[in-house]
């Protein structure tokens, strides 16, 4: 690091969990103590107290679930100020030797609102996609007949081990609560991009994320995921542009179903038919959360991993 640049800010580590227990206690096994975490607990799991605090971390129960980015925002509370944030998904491992290679890039880079490392399946050691870029009607109509390739890569970094940098934070505010799972830090970076901020991915930097780990039933996964594109579309692009969102996907996601056999063409057929309904519609407002649990892996367009 270069001398002349000041030292990385303190650190609090915020880790939303929700379901079984283990891949909680190898997340804060890979942290290794080294810096001060907060976990809430949306799930209220005796076991993650256990293993909350076994492990020196606060636990919070805030005894209910109250999604990831109301999980992130309690945690944010209990945050002093002036402190970057690091949000860890409890089916990630991050080492701290990795942690303080991304707290550097934010001092390197000073309009760096958040960096990212790259992320590998521990299973089979396959890289993950960590940036994507922001879903727009645009964006949906361009990509429709699969020429996404001709417009600017610029986009945000997934969620699953994300630093975020202090003054960005207090600048931009906190997560938007709306998003009940998904889509909430591509909404916050899109926020901090308006402010003037950009995200860092760090591909020379290394953390190990399973991908809907926490288990949980894939199609609960993806009929939340769906929703939180709808909301974050109605919420930039409005009425109109949720329309066009809509339309084009549903023409794009038709002609792949027709194309493609097998699963593959049949999910893009459930697709269809998903954004013809309305993705928040279709999965309603009393549904229930899936039996294990996901906390904040992103799928992508293509859905969950």
């Amino acid at each position: 690091m270069n001398a002349d640049l000041a030292p990385p800010a303190p650190l609090h580590v915020v880790v939303v969990a929700y379901g079984p227990v283990d891949g909680l206690a190898g997340c804060l096994e890979a942290l290794g103590g080294a810096y001060p975490v907060t976990v809430v607990d949306n799930s209220s799991n005796p076991e993650a107290r256990l293993v909350a605090s076994g492990a020196g971390a606060q636990y919070l129960d805030p005894g209910r679930n109250l999604g990831f980015a109301a999980g992130v925002n309690l945690g944010l509370d209990q945050v002093a100020g002036g402190h970057d944030v690091l949000l860890v998904n409890p089916d990630a491992r991050v080492w701290p030797p990795a942690v303080e290679a991304l707290r550097h890039a934010l001092v390197a880079d000073q309009r760096a609102g958040c960096a990212a490392p790259a992320l590998r399946d521990p299973r089979n050691g396959e890289a993950e996609r960590v940036c994507w870029p922001f879903p727009s009607p645009r964006r949906a109509w361009v990509e429709a007949p699969g020429l996404g390739r001709l417009l600017p890569a610029d986009g945000f970094l997934i969620g699953a081990v994300l630093l975020l940098r202090a003054e960005a934070l207090a600048e931009v505010g906190r997560l938007d609560e709306r998003f009940f799972l998904y889509a909430e830090e591509v909404d916050w970076q899109f926020r901090a991009r308006a402010a003037g901020w950009h995200p860092r991915w760090c591909p020379d930097v290394t953390a190990e994320h399973l991908g809907a780990g926490t288990g949980g039933d894939p199609r609960w996964r993806q009929s939340v995921f769906h929703a939180s594109v709808e909301r974050y579309v109605r919420k930039w692009y409005g009425p109109w542009g949720w329309t066009s969102f809509r339309l084009a996907t549903v023409l794009a996601a038709g002609l792949r179903g027709v194309a493609r056999r097998g699963e593959t063409g049949r999910a893009e057929r459930r697709r269809a038919v998903l954004y013809l309904r309305g993705p928040v519609r279709a999965r309603g407002a009393a549904a229930p959360p899936p039996p294990a649990g996901a906390t904040g892996e992103h799928p992508g367009p293509g859905g969950a991993r």
